[in-house]
């Protein structure tokens, strides 16, 4: 059904050849006709009209460069809702595909987009650099590429229809964190901070919040959760620590209370086995493979591979000339 939350997104492919371009003076115009039964029990007609122009970058070399440069699409360009729209369609692709087609079809249309909008030298990926307005369109669909919409390990037939739907109505917003949750850090250093969704941001002296829209989970490090144990915090001389506890539940129970459907409330430490729900989301930075041990943070037992090498392999495919 939908309700006053509802959020739908619609699409239209340009089917005008490549052979013939459309003249950039000439106009678009978009209309939404919507009819609703009012609470007064008349029927009302909202018109809603769009109007653009067509924009083309056609061109060789340092002109189509220029003119891409200057390109009001590139300019206009919005991630977030880009991200979510994208996700939407590999979602609805799923119903007749099967998932690596459609993890396939991501990653080719990411290589499409940067190889058209990045600034770069043919060959070059040294050179290889993303406007503010495309820079954080890969990560996101990095994380969309390992989110429980297309990877569908642990999860039941019944969850992943549920998640998918969930998807397909909310908002860009609410949508933003199913795809990249979001992550904050606690600890006597200062108030809480926002944290890299990256095995480095997992301390043995930190709490973290993490929020995937369907899950809110507090995180307790190895040193945190053994002070706990010993009940320091019920001690008054270790007052700042009993606070330090109770702020991520606080948050926590605040982001319960504004959301629908009320996510699945998660309290862990780490190296038990409920952490799995904050370590399946992690970049994993740095695993069991790593050749320095990992560094800083934790491991991440897993084969997937990093950001950082995933936006090497983007870089390499998108200079191809």
């Amino acid at each position: 059904g939908i309700d006053p939350s509802t959020t739908v997104a619609i699409y239209f492919d340009v089917t005008n050849p490549g052979t013939t371009p459309l003249s950039s003076n000439k106009r678009r115009y978009i209309q939404f006709l919507t009819r609703y039964l009012h609470s007064s029990g008349k029927t009302r007609i909202r018109s809603t009209t769009l109007v653009g122009n067509w924009q083309n970058a056609e061109g060789q070399d340092q002109q189509q460069q220029q003119a891409m440069a200057n390109n009001p699409v590139k300019l206009s360009f919005d991630q977030e809702a880009a991200a979510v729209l994208t996700a939407r369609v590999a979602v609805h692709r799923t119903e007749t595909e099967d998932v690596a087609d459609v993890l396939r079809w991501i990653d080719r249309s990411l290589i499409r987009l940067c190889t058209k909008f990045a600034d770069y030298r043919p060959d070059d990926p040294s050179s290889f650099r993303l406007s503010p307005e495309f820079s954080l369109y890969p990560q996101f669909m990095f994380h969309l590429r390992r989110s429980q919409f297309l990877q569908l390990f642990n999860s039941s037939p019944d969850e992943a229809a549920y998640y998918r739907y969930i998807l397909t109505r909310e908002n860009t917003t609410n949508s933003l964190v199913m795809i990249q949750p979001t992550l904050l850090s606690y600890s006597f250093n200062g108030p809480p901070t926002p944290a890299l969704l990256d095995a480095e941001s997992v301390r043995q002296d930190v709490i973290l919040l993490l929020d995937t829209f369907f899950h809110v989970v507090v995180f307790h490090g190895e040193t945190i959760a053994a002070w706990r144990e010993q009940k320091y915090h019920e001690q008054e001389e270790h007052a700042a620590f009993r606070d330090l506890l109770d702020a991520p539940q606080a948050d926590a129970q605040m982001i319960m209370d504004a959301r629908f459907p009320v996510p699945r409330y998660i309290v862990c430490d780490q190296h038990k086995s409920e952490a799995r729900f904050l370590m399946a989301k992690l970049n994993p930075s740095s695993t069991h493979n790593s050749p320095d041990g990992g560094g800083g943070g934790t491991q991440v037992f897993t084969d997937d591979v990093s950001l950082r090498v995933f936006m090497e392999h983007l870089m390499k495919l998108a200079v191809q000339s």
